[in-house]
């Protein structure tokens, strides 16, 4: 049996600028993880499981060199849509399919089913990708594994930067940039997929960055559960009737989040706590202006509640609920910050920072 995992993430700042081109965000990778087994079939079926997502498993059989799956109703979207473009590039790379099993198991959920918001979709999406590469003995590389999950998270969510594939690919703290969405439809529908994951991918852009010695990332649960996509679809609907007040949110979340990651270039937490303050007003008006529900109050009492305590303060992601994020650093009293968020409803979540040992690029 193999098996692959893959961290949850969170953004730290960025967030909707960075589904438009040119447009940085910061994220982090987390010490939870999805992890997939794949192991090859003993009676010639295979199975898809994970006690999770699912009462029920997954059943398919292959029709030549095609997956088919006996249950059509099943919650496994992003699953099918990575296991259908990775054998598509094994397929380019003359490699026989084989019938497997596939365990999947998730610490990105609460004890009684909820969302953290840790990007589950893409992290089961990336270990999934690096189970079967690795099943078939192909030679991976980070941005193989990140190409072919982009595409594929992609393909079933329809929108998103993929900064959360990036994440859970790369770990640490990075800054990322989004590729052009329309460049790939057109290079996908022209060319093959090994053609098209090899290619430099117009404005993508990943960095790998380092904290200053003395910053600690504090995280908070509202307990309230947000959908990133119906968000994410709200924004789509609006910006094209102010356009004006977009072209001005992303231009200012630009030299914001440049000047964040410049922090973390010359180690000057003070620059990067600024930022976060910035970026989290930045948000405020936006989610005016569109009229969609960024910083609900659970989540501005979190912020309220830190920035007491001497920690800088947003939300993290698409908001409307999930976790928000703390820039705390030795002045920070983390022990009574996290008693009033207890006392208010907020949940401290003991979560670190997860790095990945670099992978050579070849």
């Amino acid at each position: 049996m193999i098996t692959e995992k893959a961290p949850g993430k969170l953004y730290i700042a960025g967030e909707y600028a960075v589904l438009e081109q040119d447009c940085p965000a910061i994220l982090v990778a987390v010490d939870q993880f999805i992890r997939v087994s794949i192991s090859p079939s003993r009676n010639g079926r295979g199975l898809i499981y994970s006690k999770q997502y699912s009462q029920s498993a997954v059943h398919w059989t292959r029709q030549g060199e095609k997956m088919v799956i006996d249950n059509r109703d099943n919650p496994f979207e992003y699953i099918l849509a990575a296991i259908a473009y990775t054998e598509r590039y094994c397929l380019e790379q003359r490699v026989k399919m084989r019938i497997y099993d596939l365990n999947v198991n998730s610490d990105l959920d609460s004890a009684d089913g909820k969302k953290f918001g840790l990007g589950s979709s893409a992290a089961v999406t990336v270990a999934t990708v690096k189970a079967i590469l690795h099943f078939y003995g192909v030679r991976v590389s980070n941005e193989l594994i990140y190409k072919l999950s982009a595409i594929s998270h992609y393909s079933v969510q329809g929108n998103g930067s993929a900064g959360d594939i990036a994440a859970s690919v790369y770990g640490g703290w990075i800054a990322y940039q989004t590729f052009d969405k329309r460049w790939i439809k057109r290079e996908l529908a022209i060319k093959s997929l090994s053609e098209v994951v090899s290619e430099a991918w117009v404005g993508l852009n990943i960095q790998l960055l380092t904290p200053p010695a003395s910053l600690k990332l504090l995280i908070g649960w509202s307990q309230h559960p947000a959908s990133t996509s119906q968000l994410v679809d709200e924004m789509n609907a609006n910006k094209e009737q102010m356009e004006a007040q977009y072209e001005a949110f992303l231009r200012d979340s630009r030299a914001c989040v440049r000047q964040m990651i410049q922090g973390f270039l010359d180690q000057d937490i003070q620059l990067i706590q600024r930022q976060i303050r910035t970026n989290r007003l930045l948000l405020q008006h936006f989610a005016q202006t569109n009229q969609i529900a960024i910083e609900i109050p659970r989540l501005t009492n979190l912020i309220t509640i830190a920035e007491r305590y001497a920690g800088a303060a947003k939300t993290s992601g698409a908001g409307n609920g999930d976790c928000g994020i703390v820039i705390a650093d030795n002045q920070t009293k983390v022990h009574e910050l996290k008693e009033e968020w207890q006392a208010n409803g907020i949940l401290p979540l003991n979560f670190h920072v997860h790095s990945i040992p670099l992978m050579s690029e070849g």
